[in-house]
């Protein structure tokens, strides 16, 4: 058996209707998943199965999220080692203990080419940071500003399917890959 960790895109239904986490264990569960667990509200799955191949699993869990709840949602998947990676990758370590809920890593599906990276760099305020590791934008968002422009700048049509989680989640998941 082999650990993965999911990443839903979405987890709003419908206007006003948030996906319950009891519900997403149950579809993984029915699909034949060992040891389901989720992390807080934010449509995060650790699970294990044989092992097999990333985009066969992305694929099932698009699929049974469709079946079961009536939308389609982009889910990107990684092998538990992979997600290990991602977290000792971190770029920003200092930034993460000080204020791990303002840096955030956009996981994703397909690595982002590196001279794609200027354009969002370009949309960063002073005290922001963007990097690229490993094909996975990691950003550090300014404490001073509400809303940056990073977070629409890092979008699908820019740079193709992928979802952010900041620094506690990205640890959390980390923690449970680990045990």
């Amino acid at each position: 058996m082999q650990t993965y960790v999911a990443l839903l895109y979405s987890i709003l239904l419908s206007e006003g209707r948030r996906l319950v986490m009891s519900d997403l264990k149950a579809m993984a569960e029915g699909l034949g998943l060992k040891n389901v667990r989720t992390l807080v509200a934010t449509g995060n799955l650790v699970f294990e199965t044989r092992s097999t191949k990333i985009s066969a699993l992305e694929q099932q869990l698009e699929r049974a999220f469709e079946e079961t709840f009536g939308r389609h949602v982009d889910i990107i998947v990684r092998g538990a080692e992979d997600w290990l990676k991602l977290a000792t990758g971190n770029p920003f370590p200092a930034e993460s203990a000080a204020t791990g809920d303002q840096v955030a890593v956009r996981v994703m599906r397909e690595p982002v080419p590196t001279d794609a990276l200027s354009a969002l760099q370009a949309r960063a305020a002073e005290d922001e940071k963007v990097l690229l590791v490993d094909g996975d934008i990691w950003l550090v968002f300014s404490r001073e500003r509400p809303s940056s422009r990073l977070l629409a700048a890092a979008n699908h049509k820019r740079f193709g399917i992928g979802t952010s989680r900041n620094w506690n989640t990205v640890r959390r998941l980390a923690e449970i890959v680990r045990n």
